[in-house]
């Protein structure tokens, strides 16, 4: 008797839509919400899931935020409801269009300089 099994990453997008005004980059963009997760396949056939995590990605600019747990839930199930600023953790900055932003005071320009001209640090 053999078994063939295996433990891969697997994703899945939710059906969900919420359109909204960028906080990144000020653009109309839409909530992609997608589900990553852990599964255990026997003989190819996926059995068991773990390690289920809920990001949001904005479709404007690329930016992901990690979806608080419960919410995924909720949208993995079928719920209709509203994602609100506080129910997420940025994760990752998507592309911005040009903008630099100073990481020491908070200045942002669309020049290309190397340097802040407000406060004078390496950009």
């Amino acid at each position: 008797m053999f078994f063939v099994m295996g433990i891969t990453d697997g994703r899945k997008d939710l059906d969900f839509t919420q359109t909204v005004i960028c906080d990144n980059c000020g653009k109309y963009g839409r909530y992609q919400v997608f589900m990553l997760y852990t599964v255990l396949s026997l003989f190819f056939i996926p059995t068991f899931k773990w390690n289920k995590r809920y990001y949001v990605q904005m479709s404007c600019c690329g930016t992901v935020y990690e979806l608080n747990p419960e919410i995924g839930r909720r949208i993995a199930a079928g719920e209709d409801l509203q994602i609100r600023s506080q129910d997420m953790t940025k994760v990752n900055q998507g592309r911005s269009y040009g903008l630099k932003h100073c990481n020491n005071c908070g200045y942002e320009t669309t020049e290309d300089f190397d340097f802040c001209p407000k406060c004078g640090i390496h950009f």
